[in-house]
């Protein structure tokens, strides 16, 4: 589904030039859970960027579905069929999170329904009540209300690729949980899907397919959880 070919990253003037990605390369397959993590700085954030077009590669390609995308923005890769749902959610005023989440529904069906989008069911399953619905997505609302609303987007949009950037970050531990039985629902009702998640919690990348370690730009380990969790361990023992 997904090809990284060779994929650098760098920023800052010539001389003082700064890399961030360096030749990197990975493969996403339909219906893989794939959780990317590492250290800060480790190039995790900027990698989901560059998949979903917010930042340009220095160099390398990007193939989805056999079609080469470097050079395609976001709007065009969301309408191939990529999402991305953002570590730090946009606001949008005078848009309601039902909006919201209509536009992101339109011409798709939600994992949760297999005729149409029950927006009190999606909105329930990020743990926010029917209430939320009629809210403007805008600072009225917690960084953590707007995360899971921009993970509920994500989820309505059901793409065949779904980049989510430190889901967990700024929700408290019964909204973790639900966002773990998220992902679990998401694989076992959308099999050909695909997902990468940016994560340095345990609990989600236990659950992943896949684990991909960076460090410093580059993948320094890889491999199903039972392999790779052990000598994660290790190394931080």
């Amino acid at each position: 589904m997904l090809q990284v070919k060779n994929l650098s990253f760098s920023v800052g003037p010539a001389r003082k030039r700064s890399t961030i990605l360096n030749n990197l390369s990975l493969n996403i397959k339909p219906g893989e859970f794939v959780v990317i993590t590492g250290p800060n700085g480790s190039g995790k954030s900027t990698l989901a960027k560059l998949i979903m077009g917010l930042e340009k590669a220095t160099d390398g390609q990007i193939i989805f579905n056999h079609q080469n995308i470097t050079d395609k923005d976001i709007t065009e890769r969301a309408r191939l069929g990529i999402a991305f749902a953002f570590q730090q959610p946009p606001h949008f005023k005078g848009v309601t999170v039902k909006d919201l989440l209509q536009i992101s529904a339109t011409g798709h069906e939600t994992f949760l329904e297999d005729s149409k989008t029950d927006y009190k069911k999606l909105i329930e399953t990020v743990g926010l009540d029917e209430s939320y619905l009629e809210r403007e997505v805008n600072n009225t609302l917690s960084g953590g209300e707007l995360k899971r609303i921009e993970i509920a987007s994500a989820i309505a949009r059901n793409a065949q690729l779904t980049v989510f950037d430190e889901p967990e970050a700024g929700i408290d531990i019964w909204s973790f949980e639900k966002l773990v039985q998220i992902f679990k629902k998401f694989r076992d009702k959308a099999p050909e899907r695909a997902l990468i998640v940016i994560s340095h919690q345990q609990r989600l990348i236990k659950q992943a397919d896949r684990i991909i370690v960076l460090r410093d730009g580059q993948i320094a380990l890889e491999g199903h959880p039972d392999e790779v969790l052990p000598q994660l361990q290790e190394e931080n023992a």
